[in-house]
Parts: C-alpha cells; sequence; structure tokens
C-alpha cells in the first residue's frame, strides 16, 4: 500500500546549498559539486515505515494529507508501510525506496553485518519508548530482576535494549528465556511470559484498552509494574530517517532532495504536535483506507499514540537533531549488548558517515525563516482509552 501525492511541477525549493554549507556533527561527507554544479532537482521519492500505518508515523501521513510534499517541490511521494515483512534499512540498500524509518540500533547492525553505508539525517524520536511490564506482585520491577525470567520479545533487533540494560548490569544474558511474543500483549495476558516488551505508544495501550475479566473494567496502570528503558543504561535511539551514504555524497539531486524532504516530514510532524487530535484523525484514516490491514487502528487507541509519540519527538530542542551525547549512548550500549547466545550486535564503532545533522539544520533553518516553531516541548493532552482502543 502507498499514498501518493501528486500534481504539476511549481518552484523548486533552492535548499542544497544550504544543506551542504552546513558542517555535520559527525564528518558527513557532503557534496561540495552539489552547490556548484546544475541538477535536475528530484520529484519523486519513496520513503519505506518499519510497521503499518499508525501513528509512529503521523508526521509523513500529515505532511501527504496537507500538501507539504508539494510544497517543497515533490510531485509524487510514497509511503510505503511495512507489515514486519520488509526490512526499511534492506530496501533502502537495495535501492528500492529513497529513505526510511528504522531504529538506530537496527541500522547499526547491519551496517556492520553487510559492510554497507547509511546516514541518519534525521532523528525523530529523541527519547526511547520501550518498556517492560509485568503484573504488579510478579517480583519484575527493574532489569535487576530478569535473571532465570521469561522475558517477551518481538525479536528482529527489538531485543537489543534489553540486552544492553542487562549488560551494564553486569547480568548473564544466558540466564535469560527471551521469549517470542506477536505484536500484541497477549503473551502476557495468557501468562505466556514474566514480562513482556511494549511500547509506551501501543503496546502498553493496548493492555490498557482490555478488560480484566476478575473485575469487569479496563486494566490500570495499577495492575502492573513497567520498566523504561530510558531510564537504563539501555536506552538507544529509535526512529530515525536514513539516507544512502554514497547517493548523498555523490548525487547533488539526491542531496537537494533530503532537506527538502526532511523540511516538509517537519512540517507533519509540528502540526501532529500542535493539532494531535486532528493529526491522530489523519492516521487512523490512512490505516483504515480501502486494501489497508493495520492493527490495532481504532481512533481512541491512535490518540493515545500520538500523544506519547510526541512525548518522545518533542523535548526542548529542535526537531531531528542527533544530540552527540544520546548516540554514543547507543553506540555504547549496542558494542556492549551481547545476546543469550553469546552474539554482539555490533563489535566496532560505526564510521563517522553514520550520521549527519546536515539536511535536517538546513531544513531548520528554512523553516525558522518561515516563522516556525521547529523546537520546545510538547504539552501532553488527557487521553481516555477505551475498549479496544475504539
Amino acid at each position: 500500500m502507498s499514498h501518493s501525492t501528486r500534481r504539476a511541477l511549481g518552484a523548486m525549493a533552492a535548499l542544497a546549498a544550504a544543506s551542504l554549507a552546513l558542517s555535520a556533527c559527525a564528518g558527513s561527507s557532503t557534496p561540495d559539486a552539489a552547490s556548484t554544479e546544475d541538477f535536475t532537482p528530484l520529484t519523486s521519492v519513496k520513503l519505506q515505515l518499519q510497521w503499518l500505518p499508525q501513528a509512529q508515523f503521523a508526521g509523513y501521513y500529515v505532511a501527504l494529507d496537507k500538501g507539504y510534499f508539494q510544497e517543497e517541490g515533490f510531485d509524487d511521494v510514497e509511503v510505503v508501510p511495512s507489515g514486519g515483512d520488509i526490512v526499511p534499512q534492506d530496501a533502502l540498500v537495495a535501492g528500492d525506496v529513497d529513505f526510511a524509518v528504522a531504529w538506530v540500533p537496527k541500522v547499526l547492525g547491519t551496517m556492520e553485518n553487510q559492510g554497507v553505508e547509511l546516514t541518519d539525517i534525521a532523528q525523530v524520536f529523541q527519547k526511547s519508548g520501550t518498556t517492560q511490564v509485568s503484573w504488579k506482585g510478579s517480583g519484575i520491577t527493574s532489569v535487576d530482576d530478569f535473571e532465570g525470567k521469561r522475558i517477551g520479545s518481538w525479536g528482529f533487533g527489538n531485543e537489543w535494549e534489553i540486552f544492553a540494560a542487562m549488560a551494564d548490569k553486569g547480568l548473564d544474558a544466558s540466564t535469560v528465556q527471551i521469549t517470542t511474543q506477536d505484536f500484541s500483549m497477549n503473551a502476557l495476558l495468557d501468562k505466556d511470559v514474566d514480562a513482556a516488551q511494549a511500547m509506551t505508544y501501543n503496546e502498553l495501550a493496548q493492555l490498557l484498552e482490555t478488560v480484566n475479566p476478575a473485575t469487569g473494567k479496563l486494566y490500570t496502570m495499577d495492575d502492573i509494574d513497567v520498566i523504561s528503558y530510558e531510564d537504563t543504561a539501555g536506552a538507544m535511539l529509535q526512529d530515525a530517517i536514513w539516507a544512502d551514504t554514497k547517493r548523498l555524497s555523490e548525487d547533488p539531486a539526491y542531496a537537494d532532495a533530503a532537506t527538502r524532504f526532511l523540511k516538509a516530514n517537519i512540517k507533519g510532524w509540528v502540526f501532529a504536535r500542535d493539532n494531535p487530535t486532528e493529526a491522530a484523525d489523519i492516521t487512523y484514516k490512512a490505516a483504515t483506507a480501502p486494501g489497508v490491514s493495520a492493527f490495532p487502528v481504532g481512533p481512541t487507541h491512535q490518540l493515545w499514540q500520538m500523544n506519547e509519540v510526541n512525548k518522545l519527538i518533542w523535548t526542548g530542542g529542535d526537531f531531528g537533531v542527533v544530540d552527540s551525547a544520546a548516540w554514543d549512548k547507543t553506540v555504547k550500549g549496542a558494542l556492549a549488548a551481547k545476546n543469550q547466545d553469546g552474539l554482539n550486535l555490533i563489535t566496532t564503532e560505526p564510521p563517522a558517515s553514520a550520521y549527519s545533522n546536515d539536511y535536517v539544520q538546513a531544513a531548520l533553518t528554512a523553516l525558522k525563516d518561515e516563522g516556525v516553531t521547529v523546537d520546545g516541548d510538547y504539552t501532553p493532552i488527557d487521553v481516555t482509552l477505551t475498549e479496544g482502543g475504539q
């Protein structure tokens, strides 16, 4: 499934020179040639998501709905979902898409294992949204309690925060039974795991949208203990927008498109910050469009998700800028993490080109000149969950 915006090409955004004049915080390899050579601007691009349509990706769907890509000179933009059947960074490496949304540790693993180079050009999530949830009274209230327990995880690289947090505590990962759970809270509800993996914006809400058979009412936070990886050394940077490193350095049209593309997406996320209810509604419509299969898709669930996602994005600084300390913490955790089989996520530091603030800074500068507020904190709204998120 894809969503497209189409129009006759208007005036192109002349942002390449600005994006290439800025210096990266981590050794970007942006081409000087782009500011001096003529090129035909790209007007069609594809973005690969790492999951199904939901408010985790609201900014991209808002940008489509509000015509922000058109305003930046694109007449065809496709947002391509994945239900786990597509690995975003693999699609980017293969050239199937132009940009991809993926978690930083997952991409670092791919880069080392496959010998490829990708660049994080915008760090959308500034905080980790991963938690481990157990029933109240189970005795699992911190990472220190994991040894000998059945710890749920979705796999697919989502387990590395668990192992990074355990490594920091000096715990033996081989003593933990990592149990694969589906993308729901059924494993915890059925007591197949002692603690289930849950994102603050998704699976945690799924549990709180479920009726407790003992009371006939929805479960509440009083029924569970929640361990937030953001509060541990295992916290890693998550949703980021990735680009092809070599293409950025060799193709001025692509480098130019990267900045324009980010500018449109930032406008989408700014709108989602300032209008969370409407942004959630836009995402709900995308998730329930004909031919789309998404889960869960309830309108209240999407509003909860939008509220929680905004908390991970808007943390005081400018949107999307890679914080070097958070990056270093992610790399340190990735180097230390060792799974139950004794395997490391990565064994060497990633190259300096693994992230660049050039493109997002250029986009931010242009938006600030237009009077757009691209920084600050998010003021959460009150969301009352309902059964099934409906």
